[in-house]
């Protein structure tokens, strides 16, 4: 689908200075023979009625708290009719009208399309190198900080504002981040797109009609202007599409893409870098509480479990992607939800299939188009079908968002070579090691070329996100576990008795009763063995848990195989850490020794025997 150009549609027509974009068109009602008049045609004559698609939008926002602000006095933005804050009926109204390919679901929710990028681009993400800044900030070769200089960023600035300037309406969203009022963050977003103002609705924290009023300042813009391209040859451009940052500026634009994600993760980017320069640790996951007020952190990449998981009956929701540990507890960033919908089912997540209703977004999803039932089992558009929603939309989320300092914090991956544990208790250099190589793999079939499982490592479990080395993260929770007495484990949702093609999947059963069993404290207690190659602690037995399976090698049927295999897996996550070989500059070498201590110590490789990474950047 190509990105919609201000030629194509009414959604970015220009209009003429000066000119109302309110339709003007009068209509005479129409009688239709053998039918009594109806009340509308039996009103005086002199009455004339308006009848157009638009009868029923709603009127623009008086502009005075938007031309008063600095950020938009210094970028020149100029806009004709501007919707603040508007409810979600509204923006359902305004969608409907004025965007394209957008359609009410059977369930409610808002079905809409987001062009032609309908995924992120974390390689078109570009970070202005300031001077006030540049000493903090990561710029090694691994780091997902592609930098920009301040000219470049200016002149993408123009040219979105300058896109911005020429359509008949903005929509402006002022709301929060952070549910810990003391470390609240004011953000203001600015699109030429409905459901983007309802996107972010959903994710940010609405203020209350009283808070609105005393907004003021914003802390942080967003410029989307992601309908416009880039100019591919300005400098530091890789294609049409960049989404820039500016910490000097506060303010974040987007050029070439209306994936609404790149405004959710633009914001968590700069959490990245304010949380933890101010001693609080922001983190990628998921953060549920049970009724002893034992709060659990739940990292993974896509495909892991972690949204799954997270999302239990028995314990309240705090959030499920975006947190911050702080010196009082942990808050969830965000107002709402962004989980991935492929193959969504009301048997296995029924929290949140049940919270896609009226006010959800769904982006990018295929459904019947007579009774608008959406087939969330279809690829027809893309795997990565999305839902937004507020947080409140899952029946136990526990508002306000927050909780005390974690018991646990549970590192999830999906081992497709199935040869580590399904859990395992780790210790703090263990603990740090594996929450810096944020390790999942591929399976084949899911790119071209893939035909055996790859190891794919994402630091912190989200490394397009990070501002600052994975050590300096690692360092901060490995610091922030001591002080509160926080256990970690590694649960492997991926596949058991030989690699993918051989063995199989987990099943959830288990893995659910395996998280059963860290929460109700029958883990702290069991009797542990030692893993070759990795060192760690696996339990003997777990109740509702095959004991078979807590040991892979077990239910290989070939064990020199299982042997190899595991090996490999060793030495790929060591190959990864050589990325981080910069660490020592960040926090020192005895700290640096630790992490390095929680690594696997495989054995040299066989002849024939390769190493090999995916090099995506996950989360």
């Amino acid at each position: 689908m190509a990105l919609l150009m201000p030629r194509c549609s009414s959604l970015h027509r220009p209009a003429k200075r000066g000119v109302t974009s309110r339709p003007s068109t009068i209509a005479k009602p129409v009688r239709r023979p053998g039918l009594a008049p109806s009340p509308l045609q039996q009103r005086p004559a002199d009455v004339k009625m308006q009848f157009t698609s638009n009868d029923n939008l709603p009127a623009g926002s008086d502009k005075a708290f938007l031309l008063s602000s600095k950020f938009t006095k210094e970028a020149g933005l100029n806009p004709q009719v501007v919707y603040r804050n508007l409810s979600a009926p509204q923006l359902y109204e305004l969608a409907l009208a004025f965007e394209p390919g957008t359609h009410i679901t059977s369930s409610g929710a808002l079905a809409t399309l987001s062009g032609a990028k309908m995924g992120r681009s974390p390689k078109d993400k570009r970070v202005v190198r300031d001077p006030e800044v540049e000493k903090d900030l990561w710029w090694g070769k691994a780091s997902p900080n592609f930098v920009m200089d301040d000219k470049t960023f200016l002149t993408n600035r123009e040219r979105a504002i300058d896109y911005l300037n020429t359509l008949d309406r903005l929509y402006v969203v002022d709301a929060y981040v952070n549910w810990d009022p003391k470390y609240r963050v004011k953000v203001r977003v600015i699109t030429s797109r409905a459901y983007h103002a309802l996107f972010m609705t959903n994710m940010l924290i609405k203020p209350s009609a009283e808070e609105l009023k005393d907004f003021g300042e914003p802390d942080f813009v967003i410029y989307n202007g992601g309908a416009f391209p880039a100019n591919k040859y300005t400098q530091f451009m890789t294609s049409q599409t960049s989404i820039d940052l500016s910490l000097k500026h506060k303010e974040m634009v987007i050029l070439g893409t209306m994936y609404a994600g790149e405004m959710k993760k633009g914001v968590f980017t700069l959490m990245h870098y304010m949380m933890p320069m101010s001693g609080k640790l922001s983190l990628h996951s998921g953060c549920n509480v049970g009724d002893k007020d034992d709060v659990t952190l739940f990292f993974g990449l896509s495909g892991t479990g972690k949204t799954t998981l997270s999302a239990d009956p028995k314990r309240p929701l705090i959030g499920d992607d975006e947190h911050v540990w702080s010196d009082d507890g942990v808050f969830n960033i965000e107002g709402g939800c962004y989980a991935k919908c492929i193959k969504l089912s009301p048997t296995t997540e029924p929290e949140i299939f049940n919270a896609i209703r009226f006010g959800t977004v769904l982006e990018n999803v295929d459904y019947d188009p007579v009774t608008r039932v959406v087939d969330y089992d279809s690829q027809k558009l893309t795997e990565n079908t999305r839902a937004s929603y507020p947080i409140e939309y899952m029946a136990n989320a526990r508002i306000p968002c927050v909780g005390p300092h974690p018991k646990n914090v549970i590192l999830l991956a999906c081992d497709a070579f199935g040869v580590l544990p399904p859990v395992s208790k780790l210790t703090l250099e263990q603990a740090m090691y594996h929450f810096v190589s944020g390790y999942t793999a591929k399976v084949a079939g899911t790119e071209v070329g893939v035909k055996e499982p790859q190891a794919t490592f994402s630091a912190c479990f989200g490394s397009a996100f990070l501002m600052l080395h994975p050590y300096r993260y690692a360092a901060m929770l490995s610091e922030k576990m001591a002080q509160h007495g926080t256990t970690a484990w590694l649960v492997n949702t991926g596949w058991t008795g030989g690699k993918y093609g051989v063995g199989k999947r987990m099943s959830l059963k288990y893995t659910r009763a395996i998280i059963d069993a860290i929460h109700s404290g029958e883990l702290d207690n069991a009797e542990f063995v030692k893993t070759p190659i990795f060192g760690l602690q696996v339990p003997k037995a777990i109740s509702n848990v095959p004991s078979e399976i807590l040991s892979p090698e077990n239910v290989w049927p070939n064990k020199e195989e299982f042997s190899d295999t595991l090996n490999i897996l060793g030495h790929m996550f060591n190959e990864n850490f050589k990325n981080f070989a910069d660490g020592e500059a960040y926090v020192g070498k005895e700290m640096v020794g630790r992490i390095l201590s929680g690594g696997p110590s495989p054995n040299p490789l066989k002849p024939g025997q390769v190493v090999k990474l995916s090099d995506e950047l996950g989360g």
